[in-house]
């Protein structure tokens, strides 16, 4: 079996210069796309399974099996989290990272949902929101200590232990 390990020195250092020239090319078509606002065309999606798994198309399959598996249940998880304790949002998005190291759909929805956090975040960043939840948030919780405060002075505070005719 051929782990790589057998290459040439010359064969490594220019492997490793062409890294670098592709990764200084591809900052650098960032950095443009960043100044006139386009986003750089992103490279079609790839699997990120090893070579050696690629290599046999069955043993790819199983991979892409297991992954989808894990995925799966990670995803699981995260829903049972969101009614018990557990951070469900950020297993449902691992498990989501997860298909995305396989999958191109699953690629595009992380994608996606990245882009729609960030601008949630930014527009929950703006003054003028910010003080709109402000003020919502502190007439809802008026409007809440009002009613309870009603209700206890109507019915007052009856604990369930000191019931006595139920």
């Amino acid at each position: 079996m051929n782990t790589g390990s057998d290459r040439g020195a010359n064969e490594s250092a220019a492997d490793e210069s062409a890294v670098r020239a592709t990764g200084a090319a591809e900052g650098a078509a960032a950095a443009e796309g960043a100044e006139t606002g386009e986003t750089a065309a992103e490279e079609p999606h790839v699997s990120k399974a090893p070579a050696f798994i690629k290599a046999s198309k069955g043993l790819h399959l199983s991979w892409q099996v297991g992954v989808f598996v894990v995925g799966l249940a990670v995803i699981g998880a995260g829903v049972a989290m969101l009614v018990l304790p557990g951070p469900g949002w950020v297993a449902i998005f691992a498990g989501l990272a997860i298909w995305a190291t396989e999958f191109a759909w699953a690629h595009l929805v992380l994608r996606w949902t990245k882009r729609k956090v960030t601008e949630a975040a930014q527009k929950a960043l703006d003054p003028k929101v910010r003080r709109r939840n402000i003020i919502l948030t502190s007439a809802g919780l008026v409007i809440a200590g009002a009613l309870i405060g009603f209700y206890l002075w109507k019915y007052g505070l009856v604990l369930p232990w000191n019931l006595k005719d139920q």
